[in-house]
């Protein structure tokens, strides 16, 4: 599955026309809108050229399954991956990193002896 949510697919849920635009903007991270304007105005640059790469990607690209992504952040991370993977890595280590220290903290205060608990449970007999 994580491969399938590193594919381009069409996105056909927020497609004007083709999905095309709307799948780069889910792809890359960026707002479709700003994606729509980019391709108007290169489409104008390129002499129509871009228009014909436009609808060769319509035509051979799948379309997105439904359900790829559970919620926002999961859009998110796999857009991050896509777009720097040692960055992804660096992040998922470092939060890692913070929840293996959180757990030691935890282990170290429920291992060490207490004696101001231990004190106030032996009151309480």
């Amino acid at each position: 599955m994580a491969d399938s949510r590193t594919k381009f697919y069409l996105d056909k849920q927020d497609a004007k026309w083709a999905g095309v635009c709307s799948g780069i903007a889910d792809y890359t991270g960026f707002d479709v809108t700003l994606v729509r304007v980019a391709m108007v105005v290169l489409t104008l640059a390129s002499s129509g050229w871009l228009l014909i790469g436009y609808i060769a990607t319509a035509w051979l690209a799948p379309k997105k399954p439904v359900g790829l992504y559970e919620t926002p952040e999961d859009a998110k991370f796999w857009q991050g991956v896509r777009t720097n993977a040692h960055r992804s890595t660096t992040e998922v280590r470092s939060k890692f990193r913070d929840l293996d220290r959180r757990l030691a903290d935890i282990e170290t205060h429920y291992t060490s002896r207490n004696s101001q608990l231990a004190r106030e449970i032996e009151e309480l007999r």
